[in-house]
């Protein structure tokens, strides 16, 4: 089967009721969780971006606390995991401001976390390039922003 591109789809969803689109999208949600989440975020969460950007921290607050420090290898794989995440929601949300601020606070939970990541050359690793991406974002948002998140990337720095 050949996929359509969207703009075939888009001219082929002119011709449907909103009973079919309801029907269409709700079958799209049976199919992969990642769709579920993100007619979940356009459908609750978009008209109120802090309080998701808040709900996502909350749950890498969460990721953070059940990381497994035995060794670096869990931590590395654990970190992975939830920079997964952040990509996926931002994804989701389509703001570049959310990411940064979704990196920053990533990249400040790393710096604090215990034991100290600074010892271990993979983790710090992940530290150094969450912060170039931040830095590689920052021109994309609008002066203000900048101005402010880079400050706060200044003190991750530090």
């Amino acid at each position: 089967m050949k996929t359509a591109s969207v703009k075939q789809l888009k001219d082929e969803l002119k011709h449907r009721s909103p009973e079919e689109y309801m029907e269409l999208v709700l079958r799209l949600s049976r199919f992969k969780k990642e769709n579920k989440e993100l007619l979940t975020y356009l459908l609750f969460e978009a008209h109120d971006e802090t309080k998701f950007v808040e709900g996502v921290k909350h749950e890498m607050d969460d990721d953070f606390d059940q990381i497994n420090t035995a060794s670096p290898f869990y931590i590395k794989k654990s970190l992975r995991k939830i920079i997964r995440k952040i990509r996926k929601y931002s994804r989701y949300s389509n703001q570049k401001e959310t990411e940064v601020e979704l990196m920053i606070y990533f990249a400040r939970q790393l710096k604090d976390m215990k034991p100290d990541i600074m010892q271990y050359p993979n983790l710090l690793k992940i530290y150094q390039q969450q912060l170039v991406g931040i830095k590689n974002k920052l021109p994309k948002l609008h002066d203000d922003l900048q101005y402010d998140f880079q400050v706060e990337l200044d003190g991750l720095n530090a």
